[in-house]
């Protein structure tokens, strides 16, 4: 499937003023190492435990969206299908991280969460709120997606490096279809954005910072780096 470039609105505005904060999200050194196959396993194997804790509570985090699409959308927008389509894949990703675990010899059961994770997956409980507007969460909602879409789809692009086993974990993000996806959810999104109050274009703004600073952290944590 073809990635269609979305139409300029308010997110392009926010990529080209917050350039320098997007780039340390969607390039970061764990993705570059992953890119260039000097990754450590262990911090791949860290980022693969963490990833699966965060991922659990980005379910509850995709079915209140449902809820705040189909209150707040009318059925020719087609957001409630876009959104299911994808809380319908998590069933999958969480089926395919246990079965990475067990590859990569990791034992989820006794897996801990680290601060980093601890603070996400907070942050996406507090997005389900009914008083947190649809557009916010909308938002928040495409940049998370994207930001693992635009960083795995570099470990393929021309020149990697990435380890042939690790390839399938960037294809997982990395592949067209869900570039696709992104696309359709940032639609969306700027469609919201174009008709929000100013207090909401605000709001959402800070979250799409907010979601790049926890994305950081997140590979940070994954690195060892620790917080100070």
């Amino acid at each position: 499937m073809d990635v269609v470039p979305p139409k300029p609105g308010m997110i392009d505005t926010w990529l080209k003023k917050h350039t320098l904060i997007h780039t340390g999200a969607t390039r970061h050194p764990f993705i570059l190492a992953i890119r260039d196959g000097t990754v450590d396993i262990s911090a791949f194997k860290r980022w693969l435990s963490q990833d699966y804790i965060f991922v659990r509570a980005f379910v509850p985090f995709a079915a209140s969206l449902v809820v705040k699409g189909w209150k707040n959308s009318d059925d020719s927008d087609g957001d409630v299908e876009v959104i299911l389509s994808g809380l319908a894949a998590l069933n999958d990703e969480i089926d395919w991280f246990k079965k990475q675990a067990s590859k990569w010899g990791v034992d989820l059961s006794v897996v801990a969460p680290q601060q980093p994770a601890l603070d996400y997956c907070r942050f996406l409980e507090n997005l389900t709120s009914p008083e947190v507007e649809y557009t916010v969460a909308m938002t928040a909602y495409w940049a998370i997606e994207a930001v693992y879409q635009e960083s795995f789809a570099h470990c393929l692009e021309e020149g990697f490096k990435t380890r042939p086993e690790l390839q399938e974990v960037c294809h997982r993000w990395g592949n067209d279809g869900f570039g696709s996806y992104c696309s359709a959810i940032r639609s969306i999104a700027d469609r919201l954005l174009l008709k929000a109050s100013d207090d909401e274009v605000r709001k959402a703004e800070v979250t799409f910072l907010r979601v790049l600073e926890y994305e950081v952290e997140f590979w940070n944590m994954s690195r060892g780096i620790p917080r100070y």
